[in-house]
């Protein structure tokens, strides 16, 4: 086979046609995903939707929410419960194991029942075809089979088709900074295997899933070197690991250090999940003002060498422990972040050649597919652009994104209000702080909050100052408990949905989708089939991340103009470069959006030329330059 090499991404290009060619011989029967949502919130959508040969991921955090609903799937599917508690060994594994299983064994039969049933208007085995893609080569198959007369060819090709049905990957997500020491019955030390991440880990490399784990929110060594200690991250006798890595990255920097580390320890990593800092769900990980369109070229145009340089890496690992090198190894670069249009996401997979797409907060307003209370999700359909802002509410001190007058964000306030600060610190996942105490607890604890204002009221401020120092140490919000709550309202739960208050932590594209609607619909919308946006002037994603990186320059100068310095300037001059980088990216991008019209290539241009004026105009503070004695 030849290549044309005059063209820079020409094999690029070939492998990405390779990639959609072949798309239906694996396990993936369509080009996105749904990314993790909170902790709640897609808990359970492999169940959902999971039969319809839709991906998606669970986090595995909360083992209090997991043993919850392996209790009441349990129940609902006539499956035996026997309860997982905390003087149980290694109960947060296990408890973990042991709903992964389920959901497993759920979705294995809803599979098993769907290949049965008749091809009949309304049946999950029509909706399974319905769905896909119109450039799905499984979906021509199925018009072939539709449009055939002959009996017995046209139940031949059924046959055919069910052969082909295949579940959507149950993935698990690990926020690796996520990571509490732990404590055994008699409060000694445990070793650091049963730590918070490691034990999560250990449950799905236990469990009968042949999926991945997708590592998110940076490196973490205890983790990372635990994951080398552990057989199901290396190939098999057929060169297939049974379990694979997906990592979560803002930018080709991260990824190249994440993936040399874990390749040094035999772990491959099969996809690089890149994620757009701050136009998207949950935390948010802005980088030095990198957009996402430089990152993905940058991937586009390092991949060969990416590629290359771990292979080796890995080569040699397995060499050093007597396994032989597989024949094939998966790699994947897919884009998640302020999708919004099928145009886009065809796009992002045609001119940078990544393989998939991640749609999340759309799907929050899918109630066949996510875990959501019905008040929450009513308040998302019709909430606006200024309703999504991103806060201080994580105690882990990492921006968030969050929606304005949620149960979670109003219960803050009348706590606050009447002065009983903060919340009881049940689950304990994020407790880091040790300002006032030797264990550590979380900022968002009344303990904290308590101890925190108390020491601001000796310290003699100006009511002003006081008031804003106050304002930052109650926004802390209890998201252990919050995020977990629509969980356990929608099934019973302990507590009434009147007692519990749930955060939500929508991307701020959520702002341009306004309805709730059915899976059938949301999946026509990705696929161009239908729209469903109700704002016909939305940007460019690469205009509405541009335009959220702006605003969060000017808002952290602000933050800052009490200790401007010369090491800030430095910062915020890089930040600025960055933006003007990705400015000139978009600027030479703009003519291949050939599938747009002229008249939005031209609001596009014009949008980015009052972004980069509105750059030039942001002013730095004057760093004070030191006198020098003579």
């Amino acid at each position: 086979m030849s290549f044309d090499l005059a063209g820079k991404y020409t094999i690029l290009q070939y492998v990405y046609k390779e990639f959609m060619d072949e798309l239906m011989t694996n396990s993936q029967v369509h080009t996105f995903h749904i990314p993790v949502l909170g902790l709640a919130f897609s808990i359970d959508t492999p169940i959902r939707i999971g039969r319809f040969g839709i991906s998606s991921v669970i986090s595995i955090v909360d083992d209090i929410l997991i043993e919850h609903m392996r209790k009441h799937y349990a129940n609902l599917y006539g499956e035996s419960y026997i309860p997982i508690t905390v003087r149980d060994e290694d109960y947060r594994a296990r408890r973990i194991t042991a709903y992964l299983n389920l959901v497993q064994k759920i979705v294995q039969k809803q599979i098993a029942a769907l290949k049965i049933s008749a091809f009949e208007k309304g049946s999950d085995i029509v909706k399974y075809f319905e769905m896909l893609s119109e450039h799905s080569p499984l979906k021509a198959l199925y018009r072939r089979m539709l449009n055939t007369n002959d009996k017995a060819s046209r139940l031949k090709l059924q046959d055919e088709l069910r052969d082909k049905i295949v579940p959507g990957n149950i993935d698990v997500n690990i926020m690796t900074k996520l990571d509490k020491a732990n404590t055994g019955r008699n409060q000694e030390q445990l070793p650091i295997e049963f730590n918070d991440a490691l034990a999560s880990l250990r449950g799905f490399v236990q469990s009968d899933l042949n999926s991945s784990v997708i590592l998110s929110a940076g490196l973490n060594s205890r983790l990372f070197s635990y994951m080398g200690q552990r057989p199901e991250f290396l190939p098999d006798e057929n060169g297939t690991p049974r379990k694979k890595v997906i990592l979560k990255v803002s930018d080709y920097r991260s990824a190249l250090i994440q993936g040399k580390i874990l390749a040094k320890k035999g772990i491959w990593i099969s996809e690089f999940r890149i994620e757009s800092g701050l136009n998207c769900g949950g935390h948010a990980f802005p980088s030095h003002g990198f957009l996402l369109g430089p990152i993905l070229e940058e991937f586009k145009s390092q991949r060969t060498s990416l590629l290359s340089e771990l292979q080796q890496i890995y080569a040699a690992a397995l060499q050093e422990k007597g396994i032989p090198l597989p024949s094939y190894l998966p790699f994947q670069i897919t884009v998640q972040g302020g999708i919004g249009t099928a145009k886009e996401d065809l796009f992002l997979r045609e001119y940078y050649c990544v393989e998939g797409t991640g749609w999340g907060s759309p799907f929050l307003l899918v109630p066949e597919a996510t875990n959501v209370d019905e008040k929450t999700r009513h308040m998302l359909a019709q909430a606006g652009k200024e309703d999504y802002y991103i806060s201080d509410a994580s105690p882990l001190g990492v921006p968030f994104n969050n929606l304005r007058g949620s149960t979670s964000d109003l219960l803050l306030q009348q706590r606050a209000n009447d002065g009983k600060p903060g919340s009881k610190c049940t689950k304990k996942f994020l407790i880091s702080n040790t300002e006032f105490t030797k264990e550590p607890i979380c900022t968002a604890s009344s303990q904290y909050q308590e101890l925190k204002i108390e020491q601001l009221k000796r310290q003699n401020l100006s009511p002003k100052v006081f008031l804003e120092k106050l304002a930052k140490v109650v926004e802390k919000a209890c998201l252990c408990e919050d995020l977990a709550a629509s969980g356990l309202i929608n099934s019973n739960g302990h507590g009434t949905a009147k007692e519990r208050a749930v955060a939500v932590c929508p991307g701020p594209n959520l702002a341009y989708f306004s309805k709730i609607t059915s899976l059938e619909e949301m999946i026509g919308h990705i696929y161009g089939r239908l729209q469903l946006l109700t704002d016909s002037n939305r940007s460019n994603l690469f205009i509405n991340e541009l335009k959220l990186y702006v605003i969060y320059m000017k808002q952290e100068i602000q933050k800052r103009l009490n200790s401007w310095n010369a090491k800030e300037q430095k910062y915020f001059d890089t930040f600025r470069r960055n933006l003007q980088d990705g400015i000139a990216h978009y600027k030479a991008l703009i003519p291949k959006l050939k599938e747009e019209t002229e008249r939005y290539r031209e609001t596009m241009r014009n949008e980015l030329l009052a972004l980069e004026q509105e750059l030039l105009d942001i002013a730095f503070p004057v760093v004070a330059v030191p006198e020098y004695v003579h």
